[in-house]
This record gives C-alpha cells, sequence and structure tokens, in this order.
C-alpha cells in the first residue's frame, strides 16, 4: 500500500474525551499525549518522512486562563522529557508558529530541542504551537515586502514559489494527507496554503482514543484516492492492499466507514500544561512507546 510521504493532523476531542468520562479537560490532553507518542511509532515503523501535529491554534488563547496554562507547560515539560526518545530514534523535531509571546524559558526549550534533534534523518516531526495559518500567510508576506523595500527582490518577481519558500514548513513538502479527528469537518486555520492540493480525512475517533489501527485505516482511506492537482487522470489507478486491523483484514472502504471517516481536518491541542513545574500527569504511562533511550 502506497503511503503519503507527509501527513498532518488535527487533534481534535480530547476535552470532549475527559468529559464523557466525568474528568477534568486537563485528562483528555495528557491521554492525548499518548496518542501523539503512538502515532509517531507508527509513522516511524512506516517509513512514513514527514509528519505535522497541530498542537496550539492562535485561536486557542481564547481558552479558559487555566487550561492554556496547563497546555503551555506540559508542551514545555514535553520539549524537555521526551527529547532523548526523538534523537535516538532519528527524529528531527520542528516548532512552527509565532514565538514571540513564549516567555523566554519556553523559547529556549523550544530552541534546545530543535538543536539536539537537527540530525535525525528518520521522521521530520513538526509541531505547530501557537500557530496559524493567515499568520502564516501574513509573516511570509511580511518578509517579501522588506526584501522589496530593502531592493533585494523585485516585486514584479514575487509568485506562489516565493511565498512558499518563506512559509513555516518551506524545507519541508506539502502534506499529501490531512486528518483531523472527533468528527468535526474543518481545517480550521491550519496549513491554509501548504493543504491547497492535500488529501483531507475526517475520522469520529476523538484524539485520545486515534492510534495506530485508527491510522492504519485512514491510511487506506488515502490509498484509494486518485491525485490528480487539477489534472485530468493519468495511469491506473492505485492499488489498494486488504490490510490487517486488529488481526481481521478490512476492505478498505469498509474500515473507512466503519471509523466514520471522510475526508477533510481542524484545530485541537496535542498538550497539556500549565506552567513549567507543573506536576506531571500519567507518570506510570508509558513514555514515546517505546522510543529507544526513554527511561
Amino acid at each position: 500500500m502506497m503511503h503519503p510521504a507527509h501527513i498532518a493532523i488535527i487533534m481534535d476531542g480530547n476535552g470532549r474525551w475527559a468529559t464523557a468520562r466525568h474528568l477534568p479537560r486537563v485528562a483528555g490532553h495528557q491521554q492525548g499525549v499518548e496518542s501523539v507518542r503512538a502515532i509517531i511509532e507508527a509513522c516511524l515503523k512506516k517509513e512514513i518522512s514527514c509528519l505535522t501535529f497541530f498542537g496550539f491554534s492562535s485561536e486557542n488563547w481564547r481558552r479558559p486562563k487555566a487550561e492554556v496554562d496547563f497546555l503551555l507547560g506540559l508542551f514545555g515539560r514535553l520539549l524537555q522529557t521526551e527529547v532523548k526518545g526523538l534523537c535516538d530514534n532519528g527524529v528531527r523535531l520542528k516548532i512552527i508558529g509565532d514565538r514571540s509571546v513564549f516567555s523566554d524559558r519556553l523559547k529556549e526549550a523550544i530552541a534546545d530541542a530543535e538543536i539536539q534533534t537537527q540530525k535525525g534523518t528518520r521522521l521530520n516531526l513538526t509541531i505547530a504551537f501557537n500557530y496559524g495559518g493567515r499568520w502564516d500567510i501574513l509573516q511570509a508576506t511580511k518578509q517579501l515586502v522588506q526584501k522589496a523595500v530593502e531592493g533585494v527582490i523585485d516585486p514584479q518577481h514575487i509568485d506562489e514559489k516565493s511565498i512558499s519558500q518563506h512559509l513555516a514548513l518551506a524545507d519541508l513538502p506539502e502534506p499529501d494527507l490531512l486528518i483531523r479527528t472527533s468528527g468535526e469537518y474543518r481545517i480550521s486555520n491550519f496549513l491554509l496554503w501548504q493543504c491547497a492540493y492535500t488529501e483531507l480525512y475526517f475520522s469520529d475517533v476523538l484524539w485520545p482514543d486515534f492510534r495506530e489501527p485508527q491510522l492504519e485505516i485512514a491510511l487506506m482511506a488515502y490509498a484509494q484516492r486518485q491525485r490528480r492537482f487539477g489534472n485530468i487522470n493519468v495511469g491506473v489507478d492505485r492499488c489498494v492492499d486488504l490490510v490487517s486491523v486488529d488481526d481481521e483484514h478490512v476492505d478498505p472502504i469498509d474500515a473507512e466507514a466503519s471509523v466514520g471517516a471522510g475526508l477533510c481536518a481542524g484545530p485541537a491541542p496535542i498538550c497539556d500544561g500549565s506552567v513549567f513545574d507543573a506536576p506531571a500527569l500519567g507518570q506510570n504511562s508509558n513514555p514515546l512507546p517505546r522510543l529507544a533511550g526513554e527511561g
């Protein structure tokens, strides 16, 4: 089965997952971290080269302050605790988004994590944190305007390629597949420019329950798509193998329907955190299952 080179995921449903279990919302965010680890592990196994998570949108600041603080704190802790496992497994980490509002301590943690993992070649892992697609296009435009004012470039020569080269993911291929969980059918200001021709897939599964079997079903649905990029269909339709999910051979069409799959995506945070030194939750859970080098 042909796999996408770049998967982008909008992790949605953490709060609803917790509410349904009469737990605080932060418990859903914590469980969502386990799904992040599981999907990283699955992508390494499948040799998918790029994986991008929508961790915190520029609109998420509207949430209750306690929840926002928790998300920021958990993000900072994860940057510190997961780096060794990422390095040991050849994962290069990159954080995209507006860092100007972050504390100096969080900025340093981001920079340190990126430097420590910069030699990773197995998986390009990107976390979009305080990110918005409109912000991305705007900051790229400002860079180009500044270069035009300084005489570095001719405004008449600015084209789509110029803009793409100044976006946050300029060094990576555009996503082939965008997944959004929890049954929402929006892309919620995520990678607006980069997803112009991305295949969109919606799953009814809440993010904390989205693991490798659900990813497998999304990949089977992707394998059925014909990517024309505005052209007519050329060549032979892509073949799809039957893939074993939960020890049963599932037809891709039936599998997609069984999870309420669709075609698109939307926002959601991946982590939780309340300040850097907030007490870590779920300390008994296995970290990056099981990325070598984790304690």
